[in-house]
């Protein structure tokens, strides 16, 4: 084992935000462990895959939790696992609440029972706020979540403030509002735009189906919140974060940014389905993230623009390179 105060686990360490934590604890100088949900994953972190030494199995198991928290022996623990696609949390929430509620505190019980002097960022969500009657929203503003994953997220930041107070655990809430990048899910509305945007560009679809183009996101990108995710950790207090853009973009921005980049007007091409509206819908989630800014001088710099274009031009190049695969990802 190396230096000690340089070992992190990452949980959902092969997703979007998982692989970029992972990158930038590497350059860093960290020994990273990586937390897997499946044994047949073939993770991927940028390149730097050989570097991370990986767990498979997830976190379902408290006893081998508490076995491989005694074994690493971490410094630092990112929780960044979740089941992340809200809009599916409607399909089955029980599901939903057990991967992440039932994990967050297996895990802080793993923590106190096996390494309390270690630090965890947890990474909570926007949509714990659901409908919040201020805006933006800050640290103090009332949890009213109003989807089964938001819920969950609630319970999950409230277990991490709980253990904070009643064990003295060095625990800290992200709540991160939209972060998007080109390792984004498939499942998601702004991959699902720009591959959308690509794919008609080179004459493969015509229309692109979508629900409510109306509803509109704090978006940032997702470089710019993994780097607010270790600076968080390394301030002498744990505390709760807001990380926000503090800009509201609608869905109708990122087709206007992903499209005009093709040269396509996307009012030609734009189905709206109501069958892919949500059963509710979030309104007025913009973060307010003074507090990150001034205690941990952390701010989203990265221009919604330029992200939503960089997604775009990767999708192009994906379909160009391969134009008869279908992208499942």
């Amino acid at each position: 084992m190396g230096d000690s105060s340089r070992r992190a686990i990452v949980t959902g360490a092969a997703g979007q935000d998982g692989s970029y934590l992972c990158e930038l604890l590497l350059e860093k100088g960290y020994e990273v462990h990586g937390i897997t949900r499946e044994t047949t994953e073939n993770p991927k972190a940028g390149g730097q895959q050989s570097a991370i030494v990986w767990h498979p199995g997830g976190l379902g198991d408290q006893g081998r939790l508490d076995d491989l928290l005694e074994q690493v022996a971490p410094r630092e623990i990112y929780h960044l696992a979740a089941a992340s696609h809200v809009a599916k949390s409607f399909d089955n929430p029980w599901a939903v609440t057990e991967a992440i509620g039932g994990n967050t505190v297996r895990l802080l019980e793993a923590m106190r029972s096996v390494c309390p002097d270690a630090r965890l960022f947890h990474a909570s969500s926007a949509e714990i706020f659901g409908n919040p009657d201020q805006s933006p929203q800050n640290e103090n503003t009332p949890l009213a979540p109003i989807s089964p994953y938001g819920a969950a997220k609630t319970f999950s930041t409230h277990m991490v403030r709980i253990y904070r107070q009643a064990y003295g655990l060095f625990g800290v809430n992200g709540i991160l509002y939209n972060h998007e990048s080109v390792r984004r899910g498939g499942d998601f509305v702004t991959r699902k735009i720009c591959r959308g945007a690509a794919t008609i560009s080179l004459g493969q679809q015509e229309n692109l189906h979508l629900g409510n183009i109306e509803a509109a996101r704090d978006w940032g990108y997702a470089p710019d919140y993994v780097r607010g995710m270790w600076t968080s950790l390394q301030h002498d207090k744990p505390m709760d974060y807001i990380m926000a853009t503090g800009r509201l973009h609608r869905v109708k921005d990122v087709l206007e940014a992903a499209f005009s980049l093709l040269n396509l007007d996307w009012r030609e091409h734009v189905v709206i389905d109501e069958d892919l509206f949500r059963p509710t819908e979030p309104t007025r989630l913009i973060g307010d993230a003074s507090r990150a800014r001034q205690t941990l001088g952390w701010q989203a710099e990265t221009r919604f623009e330029t992200f939503i274009q960089e997604m775009t031009e990767s999708e192009l190049e994906k379909l160009s390179d391969s134009p008869n695969q279908e992208d499942h990802s």
